[in-house]
């Protein structure tokens, strides 16, 4: 069973940064891609980044030059590094995994085509 555990949210001030971080388990990790989603309230969830076990990487425009994911293989880890952080980013933020079928790249950033979710961690940025 997929087991995907987020960290390292919180409260940051405007122009900060956050790193979070996702625990996965129960998965063999060149089987899937990963991803992070975040979820504000009122609005949809927005697909942000992926990463394939490759290195392929695909980034939502909101977050270019700003966010940066990662994969550490062999720990089962994955990371947001969240830089320049602005208001508008306060969301609660998913880590996802979907299933590759033979892809070597991330397909998309769409909440389809990514299977298994983590609870989720809150981010908060102050004015």
């Amino acid at each position: 069973q997929v087991q995907l555990v987020e960290s390292g949210g919180g409260s940051v001030q405007s122009g900060g940064s956050l790193r979070l971080s996702c625990a996965a388990s129960g998965i063999t990790v060149s089987n899937y891609y990963m991803g992070w989603f975040r979820q504000a309230p009122g609005k949809e969830r927005e697909g942000l980044a992926g990463i394939s076990t490759y290195g392929h990487t695909r980034y939502a425009e909101s977050v270019k030059g700003r966010f940066s994911i990662s994969l550490d293989n062999a720990k089962k880890m994955v990371y947001l590094q969240m830089n320049s952080l602005k208001p508008e980013d306060t969301a609660m933020y998913y880590c996802a995994a979907g299933r590759t079928y033979g892809l070597l790249y991330v397909p998309s950033l769409g909440s389809g085509d990514f299977a298994d979710w983590g609870q989720g961690t809150q981010v908060t940025v102050t004015s």
